[in-house]
């Protein structure tokens, strides 16, 4: 049965995966009328979005409906579960339909059971901001997928500049393929260099500067994050995670634990190995600082959700943190 769920949070990966199935699909000539693009987060877009898709296509090729914010495999209420139950078995096998959602789809429902049971399923997931590994496999199947060879160094390169910004990765490697020529070969790390400049920085870069009591350092990092487009609470997110990280490591060091394979599976984290870089980082730091920088961030993020600006949000968490901080040590 013509299905598709494609969830993950890897937007661009995700839409150009989208973008080569409509456009093997849908004859172009026909696109008008055998091409929808709807809603999830409207339930009167979700049901029609059913409706669509048990419609024959009109012409040549298929009939492609496509639901973005699908809620099918989410918080699915049991009225549109029941309508997406009578619609499964009277979609034609010339019908397509791609239920996109940013989530992981919800393994407890019976929708998604249903959905499973008979669907073609596709996951995006973004790699952990720690995972470099997973950054620069991500940066190299991008590559791939329009012809491009990318020389170790400049994947590395490439991942470290973009983070996890999929947007601009394929800007980025549209700019490398331009400056490559056809033939041109192996993008080399220079290349990288030359296009991207100055704007290689991460959020793990960030949580370091903060660790090191650096925050004006940790500022200019955000700034350049946030003037590439990096989402404020995302940059929020992947530094409480590697914090999280490092008060894991801390605590359980503290108990007296030194297996890194216990240590990562308690602290969530997939290679055992980051466990001694991540010990390295923390030498001479208490559990009490690493929560301290919790806390700071925490403040950045409700300063975030009440509506202020990104920048001014993480300069207030970090620098007002740091003088309150100056200001004990004094009077101490």
């Amino acid at each position: 049965m013509p299905i598709h769920l494609y969830w993950g949070d890897d937007e661009a990966a995700r839409n150009r995966a989208l973008a080569t199935r409509i456009e093997a699909l849908v004859d172009p000539a026909w696109a008008s009328i055998n091409l929808s693009r709807l809603d999830g987060s409207d339930p009167a877009q979700a049901v029609r979005a059913l409706e669509e898709a048990r419609t024959a296509p009109f012409g040549a090729g298929a009939r492609v409906v496509v639901l973005q914010r699908s809620p099918f495999c989410q918080a699915c209420p049991a009225e549109l579960a029941a309508q997406l139950e009578a619609s499964l078995e009277l979609i034609p096998a010339d019908g397509h339909l791609f239920l996109i959602s940013d989530g992981k789809p919800d393994a407890r429902l019976r929708s998604t059971k249903r959905l499973r049971a008979i669907a073609e399923e596709h996951s995006f997931p973004l790699p952990a901001i720690w995972d470099g590994a997973g950054q620069i496999e991500r940066v190299e199947a991008a590559a791939r997928e329009r012809g491009l060879t990318l020389a170790p160094a400049a994947a590395e390169a490439l991942a470290e500049a973009i983070g996890s910004d999929g947007m601009r990765l394929a800007s980025e490697l549209e700019k490398l393929a331009l400056h490559a020529g056809p033939g041109g070969g192996a993008i080399t790390a220079e290349a990288v260099a030359a296009l991207i400049g100055g704007q290689v920085t991460s959020s793990l870069a960030v949580g370091e500067a903060l660790l090191a009591q650096r925050p004006a350092e940790a500022i200019a990092l955000v700034d350049a994050l946030l003037a590439a487009n990096e989402p404020a609470l995302r940059i929020v997110a992947a530094l409480a995670s590697q914090i999280r990280g490092w008060l894991w490591v801390s605590l359980l060091e503290r108990s007296g634990e030194q297996d890194v394979a216990v240590i990562a599976k308690a602290a969530g984290i997939g290679n055992p190995k980051r466990i001694y870089v991540m010990r390295k980082q923390i030498r001479g730091r208490s559990p009490d600082q690493l929560l301290a920088l919790l806390r700071r961030l925490l403040d950045v993020e409700a300063a975030l959700k009440r509506g202020a600006a990104p920048g001014e949000a993480f300069r207030d968490g970090f620098l007002l943190a740091a003088l309150a901080r100056g200001g004990t040590a004094t009077r101490r």
